[in-house]
């Protein structure tokens, strides 16, 4: 099985902490982001992983190569900014299978396991969303689905303040998700992609999302991970 891991952003929320390096190589506790990735995805058995690359793509080249954990590994380098869409777009000539999944190289989810997501995938379905819960979802836009679990809206920031299930990052995709992307190279596959897809599902769970992107919740991320 493959999967796509979206790693080229330029990290600038960071700062100085990846002037040098990939978030993606970031070490929590005695592993990288990426170790830790790479082990959630082997539970599904995923043996090759193609990380879309940019920003310091070198750097992550040589500290990779094309095997780590087990895993095969290849790269679909980004010449420009191609945004979350345009970076799965790129890599997605790379894949040959389906589905197959694509997650965001700077999130981090504990006790969960993507074989879960697995298992409750079904060929009607272009792609599934992992959800998880946030008590205050005015910052992140909700997900909207019935009982079926088939997404039906997704409500951009709001008011009142209220809980709900947010866009977690992780994707289960079709290749058949490639029917709805814009003509252009650089777009949003939340922005661009979802709202227009007619069968996305979500796989909601309680497991807690740790976004690693700021330098708090990074800080927070070697906390809670770092005698994993």
């Amino acid at each position: 099985m493959q999967a796509i891991i979206l790693c080229g952003g330029l990290s600038t929320r960071l700062g100085d902490i990846t002037k040098d390096t990939p978030k993606i190589l970031l070490e929590i506790g005695n592993r990288t982001i990426l170790d830790i990735q790479l082990e959630l995805l082997k539970e599904a058995e995923v043996d090759q992983v193609i990380l879309a690359s940019g920003h310091l793509h070198q750097v992550l080249y040589d500290q990779v190569g094309e095997l780590r954990s087990g895993v095969k590994i290849q790269y679909a380098k980004e010449e420009k900014r191609l945004g979350t869409g345009g970076a799965i777009k790129n890599a997605m000539r790379h894949i040959s299978t389906e589905p197959f999944f694509a997650l965001n190289g700077d999130i981090l989810i504990k006790d969960f396991s993507v074989s879960d997501m697995l298992e409750k995938f079904a060929q009607k379905m272009e792609g599934m969303i992992l959800a998880t819960p946030m008590e205050d979802v005015r910052d992140f836009g909700e997900i909207v689905s019935n009982n079926e679990g088939k997404i039906t809206a997704f409500k951009e920031k709001q008011e009142p303040k209220r809980s709900g299930y947010i866009n977690g990052g992780v994707y289960l995709f079709n290749q058949s998700i490639e029917t709805y992307f814009p003509s252009q190279d650089n777009f949003s596959v939340e922005r661009d992609v979802f709202p227009s897809a007619e069968a996305l599902y979500a796989f909601q769970t309680e497991a807690e999302l740790i976004d690693v992107g700021v330098p708090h919740r990074l800080e927070y991320a070697r906390q809670y991970f770092g005698n994993s």
